[in-house]
């Protein structure tokens, strides 16, 4: 008989992001005379900018054409692309990005699952809480987390992030193996400053562990005295793995395109201590399981290093982030706690109760869609995320709405 892997029975409910949508289509079903404001996932609103519009349509007038037609391409991504990114993305980083340390993807949220496929089903992983639920589930798929009990499972060390530590966690007391991190967070919106990236780069040095960066709102950061990157900080080449995306940036969450950077010096081990060279393991995993992306995307995602792509993607941020100060002006007013919408499109807030109880209480009575907390972890129960991805019309109509909810 076919066996199937019995990690997935471990796997708690239903995907966070498809449980608000079936909640939401039985409101929309119930009340078709409201219209529903989403702020929940953080999915972009605004085209691609039209730099990536004129050449991915010149893209695709080459694909047309016999002698510019182009079939497999580079699983590591074409070098127009990795070139751009290592000259611009990395220009604040202490040693250069070289291009062929660079993965192209089409996403971060795949890469951060798919990475720990290339270790031993034994490591310990320490996990952040709140946290995006990839993180977790990807190990869990993986036999990593033991058995669920009283909201976590207990193969995972949780750092829980909340008001006592700014929602930056501190390196535990303990060895672990691999440690996933993301600021700007996903979901509270926090950030973390040099001194506190360092103590964790550090922390993965003496323990001979694992960083899995994860950068993808990298480009909401407005305060020059936050890194960008984990490779401003000394020593993280050594230890860590960055993933970035051009979802978020530009617009390519339906595009699909992102990138992973591997430095070819860090290193994982096997059990005799011996060091390997994560870059090679990655790249034949990459090689074996995945094409690359399209050209015509990797040409689009190309014009977000041009002059014209450069403006029209900051603009789009500058807006979100604008939407962003606003919903946190207006939470902060009703008097709710809140982080984030400063350096991040989210917003944390505190909502002195249980995250799905006001994610009702917000459907029900504003018509506005958040994301609750609990679908983030243990910590994230009385809190809620709001997401600034909207249109600035659509933003104040719903703070008004859930100002008068609340009132």
């Amino acid at each position: 008989m076919i066996r199937i892997n019995e990690n997935y029975l471990k796997l708690q409910a239903s995907y966070l992001f498809s449980d608000i949508a079936k909640r939401v289509a039985v409101f929309q079903q119930q009340n078709t005379d409201i219209e529903v404001i989403k702020l929940g996932i953080g999915d972009v609103t605004f085209a691609l900018p039209q730099a990536c519009i004129q050449e991915f349509h010149r893209a695709i007038d080459e694909m047309a054409v016999d002698s510019s037609f182009r079939g497999y391409g580079p699983e590591q991504g074409y070098d127009f692309l990795r070139t751009k990114i290592a000259e611009n993305d990395f220009k604040r980083c202490s040693e250069p990005i070289p291009p062929d340390e660079i993965f192209v993807s089409d996403g971060a949220k795949c890469d951060t699952g798919n990475f720990q496929e290339i270790f031993n089903d034994a490591i310990k992983i320490a996990i952040p809480d709140p946290v995006y639920p990839v993180y977790v589930d990807t190990n869990v798929m993986a036999g990593r987390s033991g058995l669920f009990k009283a909201g976590r499972y207990d193969g995972f060390l949780y750092l829980e992030s909340g008001w006592d530590n700014n929602f930056v966690p501190n390196p535990p007391d303990v060895p672990v193996d691999l440690i996933y991190l993301c600021f700007p967070n996903n979901p509270t919106g926090a950030v973390i400053t040099k001194t506190q990236l360092q103590e964790w780069v550090d922390y993965a040095r003496e323990h001979r562990a694992l960083i899995l960066f994860d950068a993808a709102y990298e480009a909401f950061i407005r305060d020059d005295r936050l890194p960008h990157s984990i490779y401003e900080i000394d020593g993280a080449r050594e230890v860590a793995i960055e993933f970035r995306s051009f979802s978020k940036t530009a617009g390519f969450t339906g595009t699909r395109c992102a990138y992973t950077v591997v430095p070819k010096n860090c290193m994982g081990f096997d059990a005799q201590g011996k060091g390997h060279s994560l870059h090679n393991l990655w790249n034949r995993r990459h090689t074996t399981k995945f094409n690359s992306v399209s050209y015509p995307v990797q040409r689009a995602a190309t014009a977000v290093y041009t002059e014209a792509g450069q403006v029209q993607v900051k603009k789009r941020i500058d807006y979100y982030l604008n939407n962003a100060a606003i919903i946190r002006q207006a939470v902060t007013d009703l008097g709710f706690k809140c982080v984030g919408g400063v350096n991040s499109p989210y917003i944390w807030i505190d909502g002195q109760r249980d995250s799905w109880e006001f994610f009702d209480l917000l459907l029900n009575k504003a018509g506005v869609v958040c994301t609750p907390g609990a679908g983030f972890g243990l910590s994230g129960k009385p809190f809620i995320r709001i997401s600034a991805f909207n249109t600035l019309e659509n933003v104040q109509k719903a703070m008004g709405r859930v100002k008068n909810a609340l009132a």
